[in-house]
């Protein structure tokens, strides 16, 4: 197989270089800023076959597989994901949730309408009097305003938005990760039917073997211990024919879940399906390290920090004074034809300025645990970071060494096959005994699976590979 030299540069920016925290003062909160060293400079893994490369900027990198069954799966997973619509459902708490703090901005209006009917004791002044009773309808309008001059709404805004972004990210991450796990399900199912038609094809081969075995005992040709090694043999490779069988079963039922659909649509399609998909794929050399910024959950943690120093300033602005203007307007009279008179006309106005100058430190240990939700968020970040270093590291050298296991494993089995041609070739003409012809077969059966794990794994790598790049997710999305 051809040798291509891959090298992944991975020099993050700004955005990405983990944040230090441990030993240093939360200063501002704009000011979160620092630099790492714990991120490699560079992955170097050699061996990939000269193939199309990717398009990381796509939001359907699937289809670098050319399997329609596989695209078909992943639409249908898009649609019906129960996973994909909860974390939709939330993203849409998280608008209205910022939709909601927007509204601090504007005033509280109100209506209201009645009649009042009430009657005053006239023993409870100084000279005993006659009790009084007043009956009248009212109408009018009130209004309260907080007036935002210290800026308390604006960071209430602010931390509501970043939650909001966040929460995109999520449901992009969400939406990547189930693409990912629907095409990981979708190439163990293939790989499970192509162990099974293996195992089968086998056992036919292996059943030539006994009735060869068969033949030249009742000729005294072979003892009966022949017999016996090669049944063994059979009965061996078919034990393993139901439990592939129940692991295509359970992974249909896997991927039901995934998809939305019918275990009985999936088999359906499946059964269309031959052989796995194309293993030879190029990975992108000289990755830009924007793309690992694109990862969604990096840029929800990135969201989520900046949710957490806006939560930091309102837990400051608490310290200032608020000002709250109250006004109503309104009309009250006995009679409703009256109401419409200057006499009944009523209104009022209160400008209030507090100030809270003792609350029991509450106020204190609130910003307290603001600037501590920060700084473990600051973490959070780090760790997400360092992940996604360590996902995309692991899944290229996973992905790499599954084609060199591939590549050993095709020489195996071209030298497995002429070892079983020559051990049934000498078998039947005595120069050898059953025990080669049985040792040539488990042989081959384990090679040739081994072949199919290895392409099994070699896609998985390449999918989780994909995944850690982020899956096509622009965090220009988030705009």
């Amino acid at each position: 197989m051809k040798q291509l030299f891959i090298y992944v540069y991975a020099a993050f920016a700004a955005a990405i270089i983990p944040l230090h925290t441990h030993g240093t003062e939360l200063k501002s909160d704009a000011e979160i800023s620092g630099a790492g060293n714990a991120l490699p400079q560079g992955w170097s893994y050699a061996s990939a076959p000269a193939m199309e490369i990717p398009d990381m900027d796509s939001d359907v990198w699937w289809k670098t597989f050319n399997d329609s069954v596989l695209n078909s799966f992943i639409a249908a997973g898009i649609d019906h994901n129960y996973n994909v619509a909860m974390a939709l459902k939330r993203s849409n708490i998280a608008r209205n949730a910022m939709k909601q703090a927007r509204s601090g901005w504007y005033p509280t209006v109100a209506l209201n309408a009645g009649w009042t009917k009430a009657r005053e004791s006239g023993m409870t002044t100084n000279a005993p009097a006659q009790a009084m009773t007043t009956d009248y309808f009212s109408a009018g309008l009130s209004a309260s305003w907080e007036i935002d001059i210290f800026g308390k709404v604006a960071a209430g805004v602010k931390a509501k938005k970043a939650g909001y972004m966040a929460s995109k990210a999520e449901y992009a991450g969400t939406l990547v990760s189930v693409s990912a796990q629907i095409a990981s399900t979708y190439i163990q199912l293939v790989m499970y039917r192509e162990l099974l038609e293996i195992s089968r094809a086998h056992s036919e081969e292996q059943m030539k073997i006994v009735n060869i075995a068969k033949a030249r005992f009742e000729t005294t040709l072979a003892s009966k211990l022949d017999v016996a090694q090669a049944q063994e043999t059979y009965y061996s490779t078919t034990a393993d024919i139901p439990m592939l069988e129940n692991s295509i079963h359970t992974t249909i039922n896997a991927l039901a879940v995934l998809t939305g659909l019918e275990p009985e649509a999936i088999e359906a399609a499946v059964n269309q399906v031959k052989n796995l998909p194309d293993i030879n794929h190029l990975i992108p050399s000289g990755i830009p390290a924007d793309i690992l910024r694109r990862r969604p959950d990096i840029a929800q943690a990135a969201m989520e920090l900046e949710e957490y120093a806006a939560q930091v300033g309102v837990a400051k602005k608490d310290f200032l004074p608020s000002l709250r203007i109250d006004g109503a307007i309104g009309t009250s009279a006995h009679n409703i034809s009256d109401m419409m008179t200057h006499e009944s006309f009523t209104y009022s106005i209160a400008p209030t300025l507090s100030w809270t100058l003792f609350d029991g430190l509450a106020r204190k240990y609130e910003l307290a645990s603001a600037k501590e939700s920060l700084m473990a968020g600051i973490d959070n970040y780090n760790l997400t970071v360092l992940n996604a270093v360590q996902e995309v590291d692991n899944a290229l050298s996973t992905y790499h060494n599954s084609l060199r296991h591939i590549d050993a494993l095709a020489n195996v089995i071209e030298q497995n096959d002429e070892a079983l041609r020559l051990a049934v070739d000498r078998y039947k003409t005595s120069l050898s005994p059953m025990s080669d012809v049985v040792t040539a077969q488990l042989n081959s059966l384990s090679a040739e699976s081994d072949m199919v794990s290895a392409k099994g794994s070699a896609l998985s790598a390449l999918i989780t590979l994909y995944e850690a790049l982020g899956g096509g997710f622009d965090i220009s999305s988030l705009d």
